[in-house]
């Protein structure tokens, strides 16, 4: 019996979002639409240069489950936050959503992570990470039982910048995959996918049984010239596979079986969590028994309304919008 229809593992993070102009990237360096890991110096120069803000907890995993949870996924996550105020606010965050967070939070060590996210006129988010406790998470912080009950545990790519991380998602691969469930992986970012290509490759191989990108992460994995030639590589390398093409929908790859999802019309005001979106909607559509095109059309729902306000988490009550529709006038996606 399971326990969890999903379980994610990621980035404990509280999202700092914030409305900025092109200088503001320029002035700072940043690469546009891009994330970057930044130390604590550059965490304070970066903050004091937002302007007004909101805050809550985020990170791409935790965004993810806790919009499965508002489909009617029973989620669960693992991730590490501090015993300091952010901590506690991201714990109170992500269990007010309905999610289950077992995971104790680092005594004495480095702060809670925060993301610092500008927002520019044309919707684009730009991040700069400051992981601080999110670098400790490592098999220690596994709940094998949960892993053991979840039908699909869900990885976030991020997360696989530090050593102790990559070892820790092996090890809930193996757990997952001895009790009989499914591992998903998201790729969460090109640059992160450059910086750990072959890790990436092989884990996609060897562990995972769902993957989930956008085409210049797909791209970037298999340094391929073309998406198609991407989508190929993808086939050939997982059992299934749900990638995300920005206003031209998506495709899912199961086997030699290809199900191209069209985009749901909706107003672009903030890119943050489509992708996070799309994955939410997608597994609680697959771990509720729905058919792959329907596990599509959740996920192009899911993105939709993430990408129609400004914040990552939905405001907007998604189990209506799967039933009736969404409303809205531009297209896009994660």
């Amino acid at each position: 019996m399971t326990t969890l229809d999903i379980l994610g593992i990621g980035n404990a993070i509280v999202d700092v979002l914030a409305r900025a102009d092109d200088a503001t990237l320029a002035r700072h360096g940043m690469a546009k639409g891009g994330m970057a890991l930044i130390g604590t110096d550059q965490a304070e120069t970066i903050y004091a240069d937002m302007g007004p803000g909101m805050e809550s907890s985020g990170g791409s995993a935790a965004n993810t489950c806790a919009a499965a949870a508002a489909l009617g996924a029973r989620v669960g996550y693992l991730g590490k936050v501090a015993d300091d105020a952010l901590g506690q606010v991201f714990r109170h965050d992500i269990t007010a959503a309905g999610v289950h967070f077992p995971t104790p939070p680092l005594v004495g060590g480095a702060p809670t992570a925060r993301c610092l996210i500008l927002v520019t006129p044309d919707g684009q988010r730009t991040m700069n990470t400051f992981l601080g406790a999110c670098v400790t998470f490592g098999e220690k912080d596994l709940d094998a039982a949960a892993i053991a009950g979840a039908q699909v545990t869900y990885l976030e790519g991020y997360l696989f910048d530090p050593p102790a991380a990559q070892a820790a998602f092996r090890a809930a691969a193996r757990i997952a995959h001895a009790a009989g469930r499914k591992v998903a992986i998201t790729l969460s970012d090109a640059f992160c996918v450059e910086r750990h290509r072959d890790a990436f490759r092989a884990f996609v191989r060897e562990e995972a049984d769902i993957l989930f990108a956008n085409e210049s992460e797909i791209r970037a994995l298999y340094h391929a010239n073309s998406f198609e030639e991407a989508a190929a590589a993808a086939r050939a390398d997982v059992g299934l596979a749900a990638l995300t093409r920005s206003e031209h929908g998506s495709v899912i790859l199961a086997g030699g079986a290809t199900h191209p999802i069209a985009a749901v019309p909706t107003t672009v005001v903030d890119t943050t969590g489509a992708g996070d979106a799309y994955a939410a909607g997608f597994l609680a559509a697959l771990t509720a028994g729905q058919p792959l095109p329907e596990c599509g059309r959740w996920a192009s729902v899911a993105a939709a309304e993430a990408i129609s306000h400004f914040g990552a988490r939905p405001q907007a009550d998604l189990k209506a919008l799967v039933a009736g529709g969404p409303k809205g006038k531009a297209a896009a996606l994660g």
